[in-house]
């Protein structure tokens, strides 16, 4: 079996996997802030994460999968400049920013469920472990690595010689000033909050008793707190989006390791945008598209899951409904295949090595940095083939997607209800009366033309004693 390789953003480059402890994973992905809902960009993320989670299950590793959920201290600005989001999306709505995080959270947790993406062992709010964090900046400051200033609690990245490795950045160069708003309270630019209790705001309304002060935590800290506390302090792989690299990851790496003293993380992984309108589709410029939005215009959730498929994590995917339908009619095709499989499965036979072959050619794609594009085109090759029969095509499928996560295994199900969505009860209930009228009379011919129109529309209809009955086909 090929060996497991990653792209390890630490490192920019592909690394074989090897967990801390054998055959067990700690994985840790960064989840939603839960003031709006998930747009699809956000949604390519977590089906990343997802694929990822799957092909560690794939190769018989044991999951420890910890996702957070933001519901405070994530500013407008990723650093520590604007409003809280979550007390912005309050004002705006007229709720309470615990309805917003309770609403938005639910909303959140459906796209999971319709993208077919396994949920985490712990999916904790940050609202819920604020002692955590608070244990954690003690930590950070009995080691030297914070000051307070006007009412706050700083991280003082002058203390960290390794500042900015997740992100190539220049220390130097970032001591003597970039374009981010000037914060007078802090001795660089880049130092960041651990902990306010002072803002450039005042309607703040979730405030928690801490050490220093009545205050709520930094956005950073939160991510820092709940991994340690549910994966411990060193653990194997931390994901997210690739805009998270430069000052969220890395915020967090340099809070963890100074704390610990030790290296947090073994791999990090990042996926890239989804392009929308020649841009990474964004909440800010109001340019974003939920997976409600495709439902409404009859493109299933594991139709956009499949799209997101077709290119590889690490490329930039361009959005286009065109692609969307392109991806409808394959995933429709994959579906009929398999029903015809299903209702062929006595034909058995094949070489032994030819589907041995498949196989590893398929782990062979996914351990490739999970290539999906190319475990796609494993799945058509055993869709196409006439080199073996159904019943080891079937198996095969269905082992695949364990990985893809399409529910290949529902498809005849799924056929069946887009039909029944697709058809007019109202019409079929008034053709099967016509035609129960035409038959009173004698009108077979007529009788007979009304059958092929509900057979046009995909019904069959069946006459009985009890009357005429009708089922989708």
């Amino acid at each position: 079996m090929e060996k497991l390789k990653l792209y390890n953003t630490l490192h920019r480059k592909k690394e074989e996997f090897k967990p801390i402890e054998p055959e067990k994973v700690k994985l840790y992905t960064c989840g939603l802030t839960v003031y709006d809902y998930a747009h699809i960009g956000n949604l390519r993320t977590y089906i990343f994460e997802d694929v990822l989670k799957r092909t560690l299950q794939y190769n018989n590793y044991d999951i420890l999968h910890v996702m957070n959920i933001t519901d405070i201290g994530h500013l407008t600005s990723d650093a520590d400049e604007g409003q809280d989001k979550m007390v912005l999306s309050a004002k705006k709505e007229h709720k309470s920013v615990w309805k917003i995080a309770e609403h938005y959270t639910k909303a959140f947790e459906k796209d999971l469920k319709n993208l077919n993406i396994l949920f985490p062992d712990y999916h904790v709010k940050a609202t819920e472990e604020i002692e955590a964090m608070i244990d954690l900046i003690k930590r950070i400051e009995d080691n030297g690595y914070t000051y307070q200033s006007r009412g706050n609690v700083y991280f003082d990245i002058s203390k960290c010689e390794d500042y900015g490795k997740l992100a190539n950045l220049d220390l130097d160069n970032l001591q003597a000033g970039a374009r981010i708003e000037v914060d007078n309270a802090k001795k660089n630019p880049h130092d960041f909050v651990l902990w306010f209790t002072k803002s450039k705001f005042d309607d703040q309304e979730m405030k928690w008793d801490s050490p220093w002060g009545k205050g709520y935590p930094g956005w950073h800290i939160e991510c820092a707190a709940i991994s340690t506390k549910y994966l411990g302090d060193h653990f194997d792989i931390h994901c997210g989006g690739i805009d998270h690299i430069p000052v969220h990851h890395t915020n967090e790496i340099a809070q963890a390791e100074a704390a610990t003293g030790e290296k947090w993380v073994n791999y990090w992984l990042h996926g890239e945008f989804l392009i929308f309108k020649h841009h990474k589709m964004s909440k800010s410029r109001n340019e974003f598209l939920t997976l409600e939005t495709l439902k409404e215009k009859d493109y299933s959730p594991l139709v956009y899951r499949y799209f997101c498929l077709g290119a590889h994590y690490r490329k930039k995917l361009n959005f286009s409904y065109e692609s969307l339908d392109s991806a409808r009619e394959s995933l429709k095709r994959i579906r009929d295949k398999i029903v015809h499989i299903e209702d062929n499965l006595d034909t058995s036979f094949g070489d032994a090595q030819y589907i041995k072959k498949l196989k590893g050619d398929f782990i062979s794609q996914i351990n490739n940095d999970l290539n999906m594009p190319g475990a796609l085109a494993v799945m058509w090759e055993v869709l196409k083939t006439d080199k073996i029969g159904n019943k080891e095509k079937y198996d095969l499928l269905m082992d695949f997607d364990k990985v893809l996560g399409l529910r290949l295994e529902d498809s005849r199900r799924i056929i069946k209800q887009k039909k029944q969505e697709k058809v007019n009860t109202d019409l079929v209930e008034k053709l099967i009366k016509e035609r129960e009228e035409a038959r009173e009379k004698k009108n077979w011919s007529k009788a007979d033309e009304i059958r092929e129109k509900l057979d046009n529309l995909g019904v069959e209809v069946r006459d009985g004693a009890k009357g005429t009955e009708w089922r989708i086909k």
